[in-house]
């Protein structure tokens, strides 16, 4: 499978300048962030991408648009691949909101609040990978799937970051990563 980070989000930009929680709840993605999806676009464009599963968060959906447009395969909301939620960035938008914003994908399978109420412990994100990595490598079509999601989420998959608009191939099958260090 192949793991996107979404683009650059107002939150990253902020919080990469001060390091402090600049309090956005479920940002939209920058300009940047913006070129960094359509550019994803291109370079997926000859990977065999059959299927797409992407965070309910407002920028991995925006990432996921170019993307979606392009390689034109279906996609798939699943909060399962979130981010870790710890910000006031990883408070979501309530369902109802993502379906008036995004009328063409379905979010019937999601509660209207999908995000937890609390901060959530490093070692539930690694355990909810684990639980992703799982059920996805059970899937015959796992070779030809892209996840978009999120700096935490895919640290925990696979035991590396990822910068905003970057991609790589992981395999689901091996074995899970130890000894994470999650960045302050």
């Amino acid at each position: 499978m192949i793991l996107l980070r979404h683009g650059q989000s107002e939150f990253n930009l902020l919080f990469g300048e001060t390091r402090r929680d600049p309090g956005l709840v479920d940002p939209c993605l920058t300009e940047l962030g913006h070129a960094q999806a359509r550019d994803a676009a291109g370079a997926l464009a000859d990977e065999g991408i059959e299927r797409i599963i992407v965070s309910p968060y407002t920028r991995a959906l925006q990432t996921a648009a170019p993307v979606a447009r392009a390689l034109g395969v279906p996609v798939t909301i699943d909060p399962i691949v979130r981010e870790r939620f710890a910000f006031a960035c990883d408070i979501g938008s309530p369902c109802a909101d993502l379906q008036r914003n995004w009328p063409h994908h379905d979010f019937s399978l999601i509660d209207d609040v999908w995000w937890p109420r609390e901060e959530e412990p490093e070692a539930l994100v690694i355990d909810r990978a684990a639980r992703f990595r799982s059920s996805i490598a059970a899937l015959d079509g796992w070779r030809a799937t892209l996840v978009i999601s999120h700096w935490g989420f895919i640290l925990s998959m696979t035991g590396q970051s990822v910068a905003n608009g970057q991609w790589l191939r992981y395999d689901p099958t091996t074995p899970a990563p130890q000894g994470l260090v999650w960045r302050a």
